[in-house]
């Protein structure tokens, strides 16, 4: 007799569209639940994350009521967790705690049950977990057998579960068989029995993973439900009932004890591993691994062959330490919000949404690419901020942990954010109004799966599927001619001094010539109050071969717009040509959407327009879906480049390419003499309509 535990994790994130849910719903949650209630003896622990559970609440109530009688008859088992699937381990503890709770409440009330243990988003393990766990009333986990190799243990250790503790909080964890969660449903359920025979007797083993895997993922619900690869698996499953007992967790706890001890390493899924190493280590690491597969080597060496850490994600991707830094500091002004308690549920809940974990991260899936989920966590964050009246302010604090200081505005209308170590950027601005960040805009920049554009295939050519680590395939031809890099980030007034030869296109391809040092660089702050902000760069140009001393001096003042007052010096004791430009990069989700466009010289044109104008003296982007428009207004009339950015990124269904902004650069031919000064001044602001 062996013991088999069978956990599926289903989730939808926080803004995905609700088409998405719908559509998902149909092709796996509710066929997945058709099959399993005609096999009684199938026990199956469950765990839906919170906006899945709100979303089937709303739209299927019935659904619970049949989740509830399954539950009543012992087939299946609830699992706890973080309510919004946050990575529980880059949380403040109230806020995990907060989570944890949240979960165990909903639980309760919707289905008159306390889970015992509860499902880890991502799997991602740090030491200090047991204790924040445990205090919130669970006693188990479900994680990877990778903890365990990491840990020194060998294959025939992975069974049953381990119990581990922080600080004299004990918490039980069971590995996760890698083997059988890369065989189902991949692999013909008689391969799934027949690799359950090598399982030691009187042992248990788990299964745990995603419930997408049954319908959503490519191809799966061909396989899957009208082939009738799950029937087959479970009456298997059915049939060998003398020897393969189908238990809960909690009902494993109550009949074995713990194998031993343990303490395992921060760590994730291999594959978590690997995607937050940089792109150059990853590639590497890829290419070890294969080798070690070719060579047979693998089996030996793979507890020594770990990537990196999921916090590096927030390295790798400014954008996701963007996210995560306003984050904290939403997660702060609501600690600090001493009155008003309802209100300040509610903006715990916002937080709590914000703190969902696919937008933080990239590995196989689109996540951080997709503009929209970022998009939802800015406006949640902005939500949580209007629920307790954060009030018009000026702060200069390290705002992103990175170790030079930011300068942050707020007001009634707009949040403006500044860094001055980083060229003196605009690196977010927030029209408060409509919980919306105009900076939401993703730098193109290199993925080690790149390489694959030029050897992709639809990766789906025989009866099974193949799983998503496998398959590789494009959703649009020509994509490699589209795939351009950038070398700073796309924030807002970006400061150019471009070389003669640039033009619209290679600007675009961001493959052009700089003559300054400014883009970049570090700006002085010169005088900063409560609404005004000056800073200053002494660099240099060099035109023509020859080096030039300049000064920019930019003055900001914030209010419910921004007015900008550029002055230029020319230091050099020489005459200089130079082009000036300033850089925009704003978004309002879609690049070709009717209600969206630029207004130039009074006509229309989508977002995702590449054109060049002259003689311009300002533009707008509107956006009739939220109501609201974009003014930039110039003193001087200018040569106008805007360009979509759109990067290259991997998605469950492929490669494909994602909208994540607009370029906006108005530039200017400048001559000066020594010691002469060009004063330009630009308006920035947001309206609604």
């Amino acid at each position: 007799m062996i013991y088999l535990m069978f956990g599926i994790h289903n989730h939808q994130p926080v803004g995905n569209f609700d088409g998405v849910f719908k559509q998902t719903y149909k092709d796996c949650y509710l066929p997945f639940l058709n099959v399993l209630e005609r096999f009684p003896k199938v026990k199956m622990v469950m765990h839906f994350t919170g906006p899945l559970l709100e979303w089937i609440e709303k739209n299927h109530p019935e659904y619970f009521d049949r989740l509830r009688k399954m539950l009543d008859r012992g087939q299946i088992e609830f699992m706890g967790g973080g309510f919004y699937e946050p990575i529980l381990t880059v949380l403040h503890r109230r806020d995990a705690l907060g989570q944890l709770e949240m979960m165990q409440e909903y639980i309760k009330k919707h289905f008159g049950a306390e889970p015992n243990g509860m499902w880890l988003a991502e799997r991602v393990w740090e030491p200090g977990l047991p204790s924040i766990i445990a205090e919130a009333g669970l006693k188990y986990v479900t994680i990877d057998d990778t903890h365990f190799y990491y840990a020194g243990f060998k294959a025939q250790d992975m069974f049953g579960y381990y119990v581990t503790d922080d600080q004299g909080c004990p918490l039980n964890v069971f590995p996760i068989d890698k083997e059988l969660r890369y065989r189902v449903p991949f692999s013909l359920p008689e391969e799934t029995i027949n690799y359950l025979r090598t399982i030691p007797d009187g042992e248990g083993v788990t299964l745990a993973d995603d419930g997408e895997k049954f319908g959503v993922w490519p191809g799966t619900h061909k396989w899957v439900y009208t082939e009738g690869y799950l029937e087959r698996l479970f009456a298997m499953l059915s049939d060998n009932s003398d020897w393969i007992k189908m238990v809960t967790f909690s009902e494993y706890m109550e009949m074995k004890s713990a194998r031993g001890k343990v303490y395992l390493p921060t760590a994730s899924y291999d594959e978590m591993m690997e995607w937050s190493l940089p792109v150059d280590s990853q590639s590497a690491f890829t290419s070890i691994v294969e080798e070690f597969k070719k060579n047979g080597a693998y089996a030996r060496m793979r507890p020594y062959l770990r990537g990196g850490f999921w916090r590096n994600f927030l390295v790798k991707y400014p954008e996701s330490n963007q996210m995560y830094s306003k984050m904290m500091y939403v997660s702060g002004l609501i600690e600090h919000c001493k009155d008003k308690t309802e209100a300040k549920k509610r903006a715990l809940k916002e937080l709590y949404m914000a703190q969902c974990n696919c937008t933080y991260w990239h590995g196989l899936f689109g996540g951080l690419y997709l503009n929209y989920l970022r998009h939802a966590v800015y406006e949640h964050l902005l939500c949580a901020e209007e629920i307790i009246d954060v009030k018009a302010k000026k702060e200069e604090l390290d705002y992103n942990c990175d170790g030079q200081n930011e300068i942050l505005f707020g007001t009634k209308r707009i949040n403006a954010y500044f860094s001055p170590a980083y060229g003196g950027q605009l690196i977010e601005l927030d029209h408060r109004l409509k919980k919306f960040n105009l900076s939401n805009v993703l730098t193109r920049r290199p993925e080690a799966y790149h390489h694959k554009l030029d050897h992709a295939g639809d990766g789906q050519d025989s009866g099974q599927p193949k799983s998503i680590h496998d398959a590789v395939s494009v959703k649009e031809e020509g994509l490699k001619k589209v795939l351009f890099y950038d070398w700073y980030k796309r924030n807002s007034f970006i400061d150019h001094i471009l070389n003669g030869s640039a033009n619209l296109d290679s600007f675009y391809r961001c493959q052009y010539g700089e003559d300054g040092d400014f883009v970049n660089q570090g700006y002085e702050v010169v005088k900063q109050t409560n609404s005004e902000l000056v800073m200053q760069r002494e660099g240099r140009a060099f035109v023509n071969g020859t080096e030039h001393a300049l000064s920019i001096k930019k003055t900001f003042e914030i209010g419910d717009s921004i007015s900008a007052k550029y002055e230029i010096l020319n230091k050099s004791g020489k005459n200089v040509t130079i082009w000036f430009g300033v850089e925009f990069n704003f978004t309002l989700l879609a690049g070709n959407a009717g209600d969206r466009y630029y207004v130039v010289n009074g006509e229309r044109s989508q977002m995702n327009t590449k054109a060049e104008n002259h003689d311009i003296m300002g533009l707008e982007f509107c956006d009739e879906y939220q109501k609201f428009k974009v003014g930039i207004e110039l003193s001087d009339a200018a040569i106008l480049w805007r360009f979509p950015i759109e990067t290259i990124s991997h998605s469950e269904s492929g490669l494909e390419r994602t909208y994540q902004g607009s370029c906006i650069m108005p530039s200017w031919k400048i001559e000066l003499k020594p010691d002469e000064k060009k004063k330009i001044n630009i308006g920035l602001g947001v309206k609604d309509f």
